[in-house]
Order: C-alpha cells, then sequence, then structure tokens
C-alpha cells in the first residue's frame, strides 16, 4: 500500500480506521463506541471497552504458546551484567509484585511512584501497576529531591518504589536518600516505600516506611490482571512546563495500547518476535512507549540497556549491543549519535561489528541536524529515519512510515504527517499557511488513539496549554513549515524564533548552518536580548579534537557562513568556543538556560541536568567576552 493512500484513509474516516486498528487488542471487552467526549467534553476513544495492558504485553502471549521466547534483555555495561527474561519469567515477577501492591491496600485509581534505575526492577512496576488498576508515574532517577517532591505532592502516591542506587558512567547515584529528603520536603506522606537492594555496598537508612522489595515479592501471592475500561488512566508522566510546575500529562489504557501496537508495525517495520532496542530511560515517554508498552504489545523483544553510548566502555557499546542482541531497529537521540561521531568521526567502531541485523536507525528527541543523519546513513548503510512527537503524543506525529512504504528521505524533515494527525501550519490568527512559509505546528481536533488524554487534576491548564490558542486545534508549541511535498519541517519551539530588528528568524536554521562546519562537534544557537534590535543570536560551539585552524579562523567562517546564507539581517556575530553544553541527561541542550545566563535572568539549574559544573565554566567564558551583559 502507498503512503498516500494510507493516510488519506484515516483522515477520511478516521472512526472506521481506528476500530479496524483496535482490534488488532485482545479485548476483554470489545469496545462499540469508537469516539466520543469525556466530561471536559474532550475526545476520548474505545470508552466502553475494557482491557488490561499488563495482560496484553504479557499474558497474551504466553497463551498464545510464546512463554518461553525472550521477552527483555538486560545489558548494563555500567555493572558488566546481562540477563535474558523470558515471557514466563517476567509473567512471575509481575504478577506477585502486583500482589505484593495489592496486600498494601494499592488499588485501582491509587498512584505509584517509580523512582528507579534502568534496571529490570523498574519494568516490573510499571506492568504490575497496570496488572491492578494502579496509575503510576515513573519519575527519571536522576531527579534532585526537590522535583520528586513536587512530582509526590502533585500525584499523591500510596506507594514509591524505588532502588538503593543508580549508576552514571562510574559514579553512585543514591536514589534512597534523595527519596527520603523528598519525602521529608513534600505535604503528602506516601505509606510505603518499597526498596529493591542492588547490593552494591550503598548505605542507606532505614525507615518504618520502608519495605524490602525482595521480600515482599517472595511473600505475594501471583494475581491475575484486572478488567479495566480503556480510559482508566495507565500512567502519569510530568513534562516541564512554561510556569515552572510540572505538567502531569495523563495516558488512557485502551487507545494507547491501538497506538502503540499500530506504531510498531508501521511507524518502525517491526514485525512479532524481532528485537527492538530504544536506547532511552524509562523515565521519559521513549520508555514507557517503546521500552515497556509497545515491544511487549507486540510480542517483540525489548533492551533495558544501563550506560551510555560513550564511556561504557567507548564509543563502539551502541553496535556492540545491536549486534551481539540482533537487533532489528534502534531508536536514540541524535545526541547520542553526536556524541559517538565525535568520538570515532571516520567510523572505526562500527566497521568491527557485524550490523547486517539493523534494518532500521530512528532518531527523534530533538531537531536531527543533516550532517549528524548523513554520518550516520553513510556508516551505517541503513535507513535512518528522524521523526517528530512529543511527551504529550505518545507516539509519533510525523515519521517515515517505513512499514508503510519507504520515502525519500529529506534532511532536516521528520517526513510525512503519521496516520491520524491532521497536522497544519497556522498563522497568529489560525488561518492555515501555504508551503514553505513558516508558523504554528498544530493538529486539527480529533487527535488520535494514545495522545494525552488530560494534565493530572487539572483541566483547566490543559485547556489553557493545549486547546484555546487555536480553536479545533491541538497546538504543539513548535514552530515549522511544509514542503511542496508536503513534508513537515520542525524547527523548534515557537520561543526559539527570535525577533532581530522586527525580523523573526529561526535559531534551528542558523544552528543548522553552523554546525555544518567541519570544525564544530556540537552547537547551540539562542537569543539573547539587545539593546539596539531587540534581540541578537548567539552560539556556542565545541569544537573537534583534530583541528587544521585556529579558534579565531573557525568563528570568523562561521559567522561569514551565517552572513551568507541567512544574511546580514541576521546580526550573527557572537560565536563562543566552549568545552561543553549543558544538556538534560536525555540528551537535551537546555538552550532556554543558557538565554537566561547570558541575559542575567533568574533561573534554577534544574534537577534533569548531566552536570552543574559546565553553568559554572560558561558563565566564566560570557563574561570573558563581556556577553550578556546588557
Amino acid at each position: 500500500m502507498k503512503y498516500l493512500d494510507f493516510y488519506k484513509e484515516c483522515i477520511a474516516n478516521p472512526l472506521q480506521f481506528w476500530q479496524k486498528q483496535s482490534q488488532e487488542l485482545d479485548w476483554f471487552v470489545k469496545p462499540t463506541r469508537v469516539l466520543d467526549k469525556d466530561i471536559h467534553n474532550y475526545d476520548q476513544w474505545f470508552s466502553d471497552g475494557k482491557v488490561n495492558m499488563s495482560y496484553l504485553c504479557i499474558d497474551k502471549h504466553i497463551a498464545d504458546g510464546f512463554g518461553d521466547e525472550t521477552a527483555v534483555i538486560y545489558d548494563s555495561p555500567v555493572t558488566q551484567t546481562k540477563e535474558f527474561i523470558s515471557f514466563h519469567k517476567l509473567h512471575e515477577e509481575v504478577s506477585k509484585l502486583a500482589g505484593g501492591l495489592k496486600e498494601l491496600g494499592v488499588g485501582i485509581g491509587d498512584t505509584v511512584i517509580i523512582y528507579m534505575p534502568m534496571i529490570p526492577q523498574a519494568m516490573f512496576a510499571m506492568l504490575a501497576c497496570a496488572r491492578i488498576g494502579a496509575i503510576h508515574s515513573v519519575v527519571f532517577g536522576g531527579f534532585a529531591p526537590h522535583e520528586l517532591a513536587v512530582r509526590i505532592d502533585d500525584c499523591k502516591p500510596k506507594v514509591i518504589i524505588t532502588a538503593t542506587n543508580g549508576i552514571e558512567i562510574e559514579k553512585i547515584i543514591p536514589y534512597k536518600p534523595f527519596v527520603d529528603k523528598a519525602i521529608e520536603e513534600c505535604i503528602h506522606k506516601p505509606e510505603k516505600v518499597i526498596l529493591f537492594d542492588r547490593k552494591q555496598n550503598v548505605s542507606f537508612e532505614t525507615k518504618e516506611r520502608d519495605i524490602d522489595y525482595e521480600t515482599l515479592v517472595n511473600n505475594a501471592q501471583s494475581i491475575e490482571p484486572i478488567s479495566l475500561s480503556s480510559t482508566h488512566p495507565l500512567y502519569i508522566l510530568y513534562t516541564s512546563g512554561t510556569t515552572g510546575k510540572p505538567k502531569g500529562i495523563q495516558r488512557d489504557t485502551g487507545g494507547y495500547a491501538t497506538a502503540l501496537k499500530f506504531s510498531m508495525k508501521y511507524v518502525y517495520g517491526m514485525n512479532p518476535g524481532e528485537v527492538y532496542w530504544a536506547a532511552s530511560d524509562v523515565g521519559w515517554v521513549v520508555g514507557h512507549s517503546y521500552i515497556v508498552y509497545g515491544p511487549l504489545l507486540n510480542r517483540n523483544t525489548t533492551i533495558i540497556f544501563e550506560g551510555k553510548p560513550i564511556r561504557t566502555p567507548d564509543a563502539s557499546t551502541f553496535w556492540r549491543v545491536i549486534s551481539e542482541h540482533r537487533v532489528s531497529a534502534m531508536f536514540t537521540a541524535p545526541t547520542a549519535i553526536r556524541a559517538i561521531k565525535k568520538e570515532d568521526p571516520n567510523g572505526n567502531f562500527i566497521k568491527k561489528y557485524d550490523l547486517s541485523c539493523l534494518k532500521y536507525q530512528f532518531l527523534a528527541g530533538e531537531r536531527c541536524d543533516a550532517a549528524t543523519l548523513q554520518w550516520t546513513q553513510e556508516k551505517l548503510g541503513i535507513p535512518v529515519i528522524d521523526h517528530w512527537w512529543q511527551t504529550e503524543s505518545g507516539w509519533a506525529m510525523v515519521a517515515n512510515m517505513v512499514g508503510v512504504n519507504l520515502l525519500p528521505v529529506k534532511p532536516g524533515s521528520a517526513t510525512l504527517p503519521v496516520s491520524g494527525y491532521d497536522i497544519q501550519i497556522l498563522n497568529e490568527q489560525g488561518d492555515i499557511l501555504e508551503q514553505d512559509s513558516e508558523g504554528y505546528v498544530a493538529v486539527k481536533l480529533p487527535l488520535p488513539p494514545g495522545t494525552l488524554m488530560n494534565l493530572w487534576g487539572n483541566p483547566e491548564r490543559f485547556k489553557s496549554a493545549y486547546l484555546d490558542k487555536f480553536p479545533g486545534y491541538y497546538f504543539s508549541g513548535d514552530g515549522g513549515y511544509k514542503d511542496e511535498d508536503g513534508y513537515v519541517f520542525i524547527t523548534g519551539r515557537v520561543d526559539d524564533v527570535i525577533n532581530v530588528a522586527g525580523h523573526r528568524l529561526s535559531t534551528a536554521d542558523m544552528e543548522e548552518i553552523v554546525f555544518s562546519h567541519k570544525s564544530v562537534a556540537e552547537c547551540a544557537v539562542f537569543g539573547i536580548n539587545c539593546s539596539l534590535k531587540g534581540q541578537k543570536p548567539m552560539a556556542l560551539i565545541v569544537l573537534k579534537s583534530d583541528l587544521a585552524k585556529t579558534e579565531k579562523e573557525i568563528q570568523s567562517e562561521i559567522i561569514a557562513e551565517v552572513r551568507t546564507v541567512i544574511g546580514a539581517v541576521a546580526s550573527f556575530r557572537d560565536v563562543l568556543v566552549v568545552q561543553r553544553l549543558p544538556k538534560t541527561r536525555s540528551g537535551k541542550i537546555l538552550r532556554k538556560l543558557l538565554r537566561n545566563i547570558a541575559d542575567e535572568i533568574q533561573y534554577n539549574i534544574p534537577s534533569t541536568i548531566d552536570d552543574v559544573t559546565i553553568i559554572e565554566e560558561i558563565k566564566e567564558i560570557y563574561k570573558f567576552n563581556k556577553v550578556g551583559i546588557h
């Protein structure tokens, strides 16, 4: 089938299209209502269906005769551990933990926070909550106590499930003390803390509320999955908000399962029984959708990887995992590829491994620059698929749907809208713009199954953040445009568009030019205040190690190239060389933080940052270059 025919079918007849896709699931009660409204007058899918996500991910495959197949591979280079978990073993671990939670009084509608490193027990906890109708909220294990406390007070968990520690390359992260400190700060006090002891000689204080994970599981009875409404919340996942208070994205069960099952086949081109690897963390939406639920729904072996693309032990790690476990499709962030490229620019590590198993390399999480895309394609010799989505969407919104048919790749574009997403580019008044005109990226309602159903406890904010700006549309918060072929180009968050003397310019476009310079390993372009022109762009660059030119020569060449391509109107003059860029642990560059430091605006250092010492380094560079003092 051709992509265009497939896509037109879902736009012209969405109810029939998604009803057909929902039939791919093993429902306890099949839905008869495909689309209707909830109490807030927002769209909901399959509301009268009954289902259970844990059943779909585990029990169904055992019933179908696949219990001995490997469901999960745990590969931890930081602990030199490998573990292969069958569907039978996964069932045992999940059903007994679910029984233990039930004995603690956790039931339908109760919330459970999971604050865990990348170990199998994090997945067991998610699936156990789903089994009994508890709503899990996974908090990324690197968050500081205050950030954890904010989430505890918002979702009010009955229980927290955690581990003694995480490991960042060689550094031990003490999770249990973080949890204790967060609870001290909270107004809401969880009843119990279930602690998984990794037995890595990490000392911790035992509290009266603490329960040992292994003791709980060993003494518990296995329980069966319960029948839940399709609209029952599966989880809450917090994402950053402009007010400083995180937004609790609320996801349903049946619609989400339908979308993930659909995406594994049509977006990622995966067949049941193949190995799929998303190199992310269960604390992020990628981990929810494509480490845990998506692959298991589709009976794909999934990989829990506890390591980094470099330094665990080196830049060959990704290729070793793919080759050793015979991965069919892999998904990571462009930042990870750039880190590998910096360490191994000629791809010598890639040549050491048999990667003939790998059909597709997927990239998402941030804009993928053309240089990174082209390098990856050249070195791997397979389709490299950039795709765009959000925590709110839960799955891809724009992608090259390889399971339908592979389309030509255009660097800088995530290709075309995925089935179910009627994506339009709007101006400030909400009018649809013509091709090649940059505007606001919005999706005509209704959104397809699997997208956010609300914000936890805050329907007013849900409406104001996503629905009010353009009535009849979901506003993504991103800017972009479509070309003559309908390819969608995402240029970045709308607050990354700067106004230079009345001219709206995309910092993403400038960043593309900066990154194209052969000496640049990483870069970030953002707008800073200018007393004369309102705003002006600044670039921070990280240089490669093998330089043939001086820093001054490189800076001059970059400035000249931006002025040549975009024009003098960009007022592009500030290029500073730094050793590192501040990033979240998921690899996203913190451009807003860089902007606030330069503009001397009060800022908080996010708990997601991977190394706070970078901030002081950059402040000194700003001062030395007299930048940011206006």
